[in-house]
């Protein structure tokens, strides 16, 4: 199958929702590849906390407030009532009635609300601690109960297919860019296809693994930011990087999520000394302030008194039985390693977590690329501003991965020919030159030395000399790695670390313009404007 209708690179909730809305037409074909051999793996499968629903006591204008609040000002007011207005209802329509997820309700029958940080209201819906893995487990046996879906995996994305730079047609180039698809490396059998599509979306999620510390799993390094950004896509607010406050800091489970519900069900933040802290940063919200507030108070507390972790507190908060079936998969990983959280304080550090900007993308998910269309945590819609609230981000993969797949079915020719028309003019993988078989210990060092320079330099506190820093060595390594690409054998590593360090340039180089501290943004020597919060 080397060309089809619709192209969706990605398998989490945003394209998984823009693959079900197309397969509605029969005669749609949809192509969906994802990079691990397990389709279900994604940024959206590790979401513990829940998705935002509309609870009792709230309402559109309640959440559309919440959003922009913790966006710092820098949010879309449009893409917020967007999601206020739409959300509720498609998770009910495609996540509960059409993938058939149960979120946990009450005694009665009535859906159980959580609440998380900077909500003013119960509105979240959740499966346990495991609301991400349950969605995206009834999403693919959705999608595959679909006879125009085909799902690829272990297929990592190389480079979208653009006229005129892919294309062997002369009068291309006086034409606007546009997307005809892409090369994806097949992880198996070492080869390079090419699958050719009349509307290609990009739904390739984050990019946390750029730093040392994340929560995000390995496939997350900006693969499709950077595929875009080769081809002329515009790019914004790549500066604003959100870190979560609380990942587990134990040897052996770094990047394991403690979710924001934790703190939302009564948790509180102590020293290592035990004295609760938040108070002295948010005295309004204290554990519940803004992920970006949190995030920052925590490392503020490590580099003054030099703690390696701080705590986090549920044991004395909550009876046991009430920790262990709210909580279920973080009290069997915490006991792994062996703390008990019913009994104890959890040790916890900030991590690199989701990704505010991306590629720039209008209501229904168009970029700036003809026939290229971006939704989920690769996008930047302009819902999340400076800092993302809590549990808004599968609510987004949800609407626009819904609003994308309309808008494809709204201007799609139907039907399709057998034939598209560039399939002809776009080459296949040319390989012949690349003589070096990849050496993992080259790609694993370099990858590694990239994530220090971006935890160092481009983490929670940024400043001029370290991000010009960053960005001088970013720059010599991607000329080494472009060197190193240029005449070596594919693998899914060498790929990631051509990204991953092409990624980071981006982000730096936004930071360092940037010397406005604004939500998950901090520069510590910027100008403090009146009623701008920094801690």
């Amino acid at each position: 199958m080397d060309q089809t209708d619709v192209l969706i690179i990605g398998s989490g909730i945003a394209g998984a929702t823009a693959a079900l809305r197309l397969a509605r037409d029969p005669s749609r074909k949809i192509l969906v590849i994802t990079r691990d051999p397990d389709p279900c793996e994604s940024n959206s499968r590790y979401a513990q906390g829940g998705i935002i629903g509309r609870g009792n006591d709230d309402n559109v204008d309640l959440l559309v407030k919440d959003i922009l609040a913790a966006g710092a000002g820098a949010s879309s007011l449009k893409a917020a009532r967007m999601l206020a207005d739409e959300g509720p209802a498609l998770v009910q329509k495609i996540l509960v009635e059409e993938a058939g997820i149960h979120f946990d309700s009450q005694p009665g029958g009535e859906p159980e609300f959580g609440r998380e940080a900077a909500h003013s209201s119960r509105r979240i819906l959740h499966v346990g601690d495991g609301t991400g893995q349950a969605i995206m487990t009834g999403l693919i046996q959705a999608m595959r109960r679909c006879q125009n879906i085909t799902i690829l995996s272990n297929m990592t994305a190389v480079d979208l297919i653009t006229s005129p730079h892919h294309t062997h047609d002369p009068l291309a180039v006086y034409e606007p860019i546009a997307c005809h698809g892409a090369y994806a490396f097949d992880r198996q059998a070492r080869t390079v296809h090419r699958y050719i599509s009349n509307a290609t979306i990009l739904a390739t999620g984050g990019l946390g693994r750029i730093f040392r510390n994340t929560s995000n799993p390995p496939g997350a390094r900006g693969d499709g930011l950077a595929m875009a950004h080769r081809s002329g896509a515009r790019i914004v607010n790549a500066e604003y990087i959100q870190f979560h406050p609380t990942t587990l800091a134990v040897p052996g489970a770094e990047g394991f999520l403690i979710s924001e519900a934790v703190r939302g069900e009564g948790g509180v933040l102590l020293t290592p000394e035990g004295r609760a802290f938040m108070g002295d940063y948010s005295p309004e919200w204290k554990d519940l302030a803004p992920r970006d507030v949190v995030a920052r108070a925590i490392h503020h507390q490590m580099e003054e008194h030099g703690y390696s972790h701080v705590l986090l507190d549920i044991a004395t908060r909550l009876d046991a039985n009430t920790i262990r079936n709210r909580f279920p998969n973080i009290y069997a990983k915490c006991m792994q390693v062996g703390i008990d959280i019913t009994k104890e304080p959890i040790p916890v550090i900030p991590a690199a977590h989701y990704f505010c900007g991306g590629i720039l993308v209008d209501e229904w998910g168009r970029s700036n690329i003809q026939n290229l269309y971006a939704v989920g945590e690769i996008s930047c819609t302009g819902l999340h501003g400076a800092n993302r609230l809590a549990s808004s981000s599968l609510l987004e993969g949800l609407v626009w991965g819904d609003r994308a797949a309309r808008h494809i079915t709204d201007t799609m020719d139907d039907p399709t020919p057998k034939r598209l028309p560039w399939y002809d003019i776009v080459p296949q993988w040319d390989e012949s030159g690349l003589i070096a078989e990849p050496d993992f210990s080259l790609i694993q060092g370099d990858m590694q030395t990239i994530q220090n320079i971006m935890w160092h330099y481009v983490g929670l506190a940024r400043n001029d000399e370290r991000l010009s820093r960053a960005i001088r060595e970013l720059r010599h390594m991607w000329n080494e790695i472009e060197t190193f690409y240029r005449t070596t054998k594919l693998s899914d590593g060498l790929i990631g670390l051509r990204n991953a360090v092409e990624v980071s340039l981006i982000v730096a180089q936004a930071a360092l313009h940037n010397r406005r501290s604004r939500g998950c943004h901090y520069r510590e020597d910027s100008v403090v404007e009146e009623g701008e919060r920094l801690i």
